[in-house]
């Protein structure tokens, strides 16, 4: 199978899309999200909740041959703990890890972490081989450019900008699986390129079809659109303030912005119907944390522009207020809303510059230089909101920059004050 990905590679240490094929987790989820064995056969939780017990599964092997252990757990709950952006939140309540025999694990935690059970898969939390990094420092392993791992899938060649390729793993424990005897992730520029490969057959699958082309490319017989591969995702579209701009600062120029923004016409214009428009951060599948009562700013060009004015910024004789640049991220449903932003902005006075880059350019002034006053942001609010939702305001991203962990400036409940806009 040939499958489509955007952009470079930089490490498969891990990526979601292929090195998740070399890598496995503890667990794997069904369509509910209920736990389901993968690498651990069983688990269970002691009754103050600070203590996962799990028994792994026996006569794994690494790609390399070399025994799976418990060891190998302990290395990448650390490790990632430690290094990975999602990490540091996900397993921040984790104190140690016990390895009292090869094929058992105990991760001791601080306080209860209830969302735990739902982080373990190989996309989230990929199990590495201790022997491979040793000592040194992750980094510089050489895992990094060719993993080992012990999923159905062994890494077998890299052809920078090119295409990466892996091949079936004779030894994979799961009898009878994979059915593929190869699967390659093809390298291609851009979303109009992945529906070109797509239709021309040159590629099998790809995701991050450009939603423009959906409609078309679903009436041909060959191909078949699912929407829901990645609804575990929960994926939304949000704007972000750089509260370093003391006029973005003042909270009633950020309700000004959002009375400005007619979210519905993002939701049917430039996400094409495939999105929602959302009152709460909280995606609503999370029914027990859901409130609708969260973000409530009708789209209202008249009493933005009466804010702004109360603000204490009038229109000069030229109809502008003030100047801002739009930072948004790589792909064409964000320059999309960032072209509709930038005309929304202009109908209350205020000039918007749009910063156009790929994504390493984008991440650069996102995360590292925060070269922006609106940043147009994409991000996955997952399983739990304390994973997905809280990095949205949370005081040590700010302190101790990360990226996907948004950096307005300050952690507050206005920090990202649009808060989720659309959910695709």
């Amino acid at each position: 199978m040939i499958r489509a990905r955007r952009g470079n590679l930089l490490t498969h240490d891990p990526a979601v899309q292929a090195s998740a094929k070399i890598t496995e987790g503890l667990l794997r989820y069904d369509a509910q999200f209920k736990p389901q064995p993968l690498l651990a056969v069983a688990w269970s939780v002691s009754a103050d909740g600070l203590r996962y017990t799990f028994k792994l599964r026996p006569n794994v092997k690494w790609h390399d041959g070399e025994s799976f252990t418990s060891a190998d757990i302990r290395y990448s709950i650390l490790t990632q703990k430690r290094l990975r952006p999602r990490g540091r939140i996900t397993l921040a309540n984790v104190e140690r890890v016990d390895t009292p025999d090869l094929l058992t694990v105990v991760v001791v935690l601080g306080k209860p972490t209830p969302y735990l059970i739902k982080a373990l898969s190989s996309a989230e939390l990929p199990i590495v081989p201790q022997h491979r990094y040793g000592d040194g420092d992750p980094l510089t392993s050489p895992n990094l450019t060719a993993p080992i791992g012990t999923g159905p899938f062994v890494f077998d060649k890299w052809v920078r900008g090119s295409y990466v390729s892996l091949r079936k793993n004779p030894n994979y424990w799961r009898r009878g699986a994979p059915l593929l005897d190869r699967v390659i992730y093809r390298i291609v520029p851009d979303q109009a390129s992945i529906s070109t490969a797509l239709e021309t057959g040159e590629v099998d699958a790809a995701a991050n079809v450009g939603l423009a082309d959906l409609g078309r490319l679903a009436r041909l017989p060959q191909l078949k659109i699912d929407d829901s591969y990645d609804a575990s995702l929960n994926n939304a579209a949000f704007l972000e303030f750089n509260l370093d701009n003391p006029i973005l600062a003042k909270p009633e120029v950020r309700k000004t912005i959002a009375h400005a923004v007619d979210r519905n016409f993002i939701k049917d214009n430039v996400f094409y119907k495939r999105s929602s428009v959302v009152n709460s951060p909280v995606p609503a599948v999370l029914a027990s944390y859901y409130d609708d009562s969260t973000f409530h700013y009708p789209f209202d060009l008249s009493a933005a522009n009466r804010l702004l004015d109360e603000a204490g910024y009038p229109k000069q004789a030229d109809g502008q207020r003030f100047a801002v640049k739009i930072n948004y991220i790589s792909g064409a449903e964000f320059r999309r809303a960032a072209d509709y932003l930038r005309a929304a902005l202009s109908r209350i006075g205020i000039k918007a510059t749009i910063l156009d880059g790929d994504l390493p350019t984008y991440l650069r002034r996102a995360y590292t230089t925060r070269e922006f006053d609106l940043n147009l942001n994409g991000l996955g609010r997952l399983y739990d909101p304390t994973v997905g939702v809280q990095r949205i305001y949370w005081l040590d991203g700010v302190r101790h920059p990360l990226i996907w962990i948004p950096r307005s400036g300050r952690s507050s409940r206005s920090s990202a004050a649009i808060c989720p806009c659309c959910r695709s």
